[in-house]
């Protein structure tokens, strides 16, 4: 029997979400809801057969809804968690757990406490570029780690399909693609090699004091592993990055989130996944695979609250400990 979804938010990561579970035998979104009463209308006309939730907190206390997907803004992340897990749903959930890092080290005690089923939403964890990487450090095809790099780059912040959340995305208070973006690769860094800690960090923003940086450098340490971090509003793609790990015996990178390169005799060479079309759906599906084994309490690779909140834990280090250029 398929797993019983309800969706709150229904921007772009909610819609893709929902797509994808249209698309997996395991799951069926029975119920959704978004405060946009546009929103609200497409999904009748697209999706007929979802049922429209009144309110956030109608769709919560569906007694058909096993879990809970959360893709709001954050600063609605902690509360429809709580009453999710009130309700005794489980939740998957986007970054962050909330805005307030206390708040979310509460919520963080509470699963870990509860033994409740949660997960934030992480591809990395599961995605096929991911799981090369995860099967050659765990192999020592690499050998010794030596060093991580991670870069991203953007022609503009928000990303051109992110408009329609630039409110909050493009402001330093929620936003800023620190959060956003280098987050997951800080979380992929911490899963794969250790603990992060900040040496030096240099953050720049803009002088209106509202808008999210455009701008940021850091020297880290995961383990006892050297980290350099670089992120940049440049250049003429619209979303571009690079995160690289350098062992003794070899190198591996993951790039513009779905490929991974090898480096060989010739260079940095392509790892063949299949045709590169199929590499976005075929990773959801296999994170969804995971999902669905969280959510039979079985064990899986999504990532847990506790490594949510310690990837948040750093990303505000890293803003709280800035230069302003």
């Amino acid at each position: 029997m398929a797993h019983q979804i309800g969706i709150i938010g229904l921007g772009i990561m909610g819609q893709r979400m929902l797509n994808s579970m249209a698309a997996h035998d395991g799951f069926e979104v029975a119920v959704a809801w978004d405060p946009s009463a546009e929103a609200m209308d497409a999904l009748a006309k697209d999706r007929p057969q979802i049922r429209r939730a009144a309110s956030a907190e109608a769709l919560i206390a569906d007694p058909a809804i096993a879990c809970v997907y959360i893709a709001s803004p954050p600063t609605s992340h902690l509360a429809y968690a709580m009453a999710s897990f009130d309700a005794g749903k489980a939740v998957f959930c986007e970054k962050p757990l909330a805005i307030d890092l206390a708040e979310a080290g509460q919520v963080t005690d509470r699963v870990r406490e509860e033994g409740l089923k949660a997960a934030v939403n992480f591809p990395f964890a599961s995605s096929l570029a991911g799981t090369v990487l995860y099967e050659a450090l765990e192999s020592g095809a690499l050998g010794a780690v030596k060093q991580v790099e991670i870069e991203v780059a953007f022609a503009k912040w928000p990303r051109g399909w992110q408009e329609g959340a630039s409110g909050w995305l493009a402001r330093r208070e929620q936003g800023g693609f620190t959060r956003e973006v280098l987050s997951h690769f800080l979380f992929l860094t911490r899963r794969l090699i250790g603990p992060l800690s900040i040496r030096s960090v240099t953050v720049d923003y803009p002088d209106d004091g509202v808008s999210a940086e455009t701008g940021i450098e850091a020297d880290m340490m995961a383990g006892g592993v050297p980290v350099r971090l670089q992120g940049r509003v440049e250049g003429d793609k619209d979303d571009h990055n690079r995160w690289t790990v350098t062992g003794a015996d070899g190198a591996l990178r993951i790039c513009d989130w779905m490929n991974a390169e090898r480096f060989g005799a010739k260079g940095w060479e392509a790892v063949d996944l299949g045709p590169a079309d199929t590499l976005r759906p075929r990773s959801v599906q296999q994170q969804l695979d995971q999902l669905s084994l969280m959510l039979q309490g079985k064990p899986h690779r999504l990532a847990t609250f506790e490594e949510g909140y310690a990837v948040q834990s750093c990303i505000e280090a890293l803003l709280g400990q800035h230069t302003t250029a």
